[in-house]
């Protein structure tokens, strides 16, 4: 059954809808609204941009969720894990000056920053991955994991790693403690992190993302925003510029639908700099992330567009 994947462009008139009231009306018709918040915790789940990265999603976008999550009754926080590599996010003391300096602070998002494994990276809770064919377990921050409801608020863009960064990626390496990530990159043999196979590494993200969707179930909700694309991550400090236009934000109830719907937009571009973002998404076989969950069965690669 093909799921539903909602989609708005970045056109507002001012006198009718600005971004954020649009982003608004995305969501709940997304199904946002019909989440039982009230009392709960609510981890966004969001990229704060390495230091000196400039295409990471601003602050108001964080707030748009945050503030929706409260009308209904839920206390929200955003939340990201740890790095493996050396940089500004590789302790939660670094990583909340960091997200401080990209202008994550309460006055600007409506809510507190928790790094979801801890001061060490080792806060961790480690669950099972239930249909796991490299990773068995998978090592989740435990602020994640304290969590009632789970809203995945992701900058779709390229990636040095995984061809492009998307709802998956959010679920998997996203949510692992540091150990966790090394797991994932090693496919479930960490001291080959950065030497294992390429597909078996995006299929370890398949699996792990997994078990995400699984603890939520229910509870979950995914939005994509392809703005400042870059064939490069958030991660970077020193990113390539985006090397195409902006097309719009996306939002569904299924992670496989809404990243194979992101592709789908990149590939039916006439923009001049989308073959760039392609080289980089297919030289390192990117697609086969949404391949190898879909294989997994816990969303769709078909998916209805319904433009609002």
């Amino acid at each position: 059954m093909a799921s539903k994947v909602y989609f708005a462009d970045f056109r507002c008139p001012s006198w009718r809808e600005n971004l954020q009231q649009k982003l608004a009306r995305l969501m709940m018709t997304a199904g946002f609204g019909d989440i039982d918040m009230d009392g709960k915790f609510v981890a966004i789940k969001m990229h704060f941009g390495e230091l000196g990265n400039l295409a990471f999603l601003r602050p108001n976008y964080a707030k748009v969720v945050a503030d929706l999550c409260k009308e209904q009754g839920g206390m929200p926080f955003l939340t990201d894990c740890n790095t493996l590599y050396p940089g500004s996010r590789k302790n939660a003391l670094e990583h909340l000056s960091c997200a401080q300096l990209n202008g994550f602070w309460p006055m600007t998002t409506g809510c507190q920053v928790i790094i979801g494994d801890g001061l060490r990276g080792t806060d961790e809770v480690e669950v099972p991955v239930p249909n796991g064919e490299y990773c068995k377990t998978a090592k989740i921050g435990r602020a994640i994991m304290d969590a009632d409801v789970f809203i995945s608020l992701t900058h779709f863009k390229g990636h040095e790693s995984t061809g492009f960064g998307g709802a998956l990626k959010q679920l998997s390496i996203g949510c692992a403690s540091s150990a966790g990530k090394a797991n994932i990159h090693g496919a479930g043999k960490p001291e080959e992190m950065w030497t294992t196979e390429q597909n078996a590494f995006l299929e370890s993200m398949a699996d792990t993302a997994e078990s995400v969707v699984k603890l939520f179930d229910g509870k979950i909700v995914y939005i994509n925003v392809m703005k400042n694309m870059s064939v490069d991550c958030d991660c970077c400090a020193v990113a390539e510029d985006p090397c195409m236009k902006d097309i719009g934000i996306l939002a569904s109830l299924d992670p496989i639908a809404i990243d194979q719907a992101c592709l789908d937009l990149v590939y039916a571009s006439d923009d001049p700099g989308r073959d760039h973002l392609v080289e980089r998404i297919e030289s390192l076989n990117g697609v086969h992330t949404v391949e190898a969950a879909a294989e997994l069965g816990f969303g769709s690669r078909e998916y209805e567009l319904i433009e609002l």
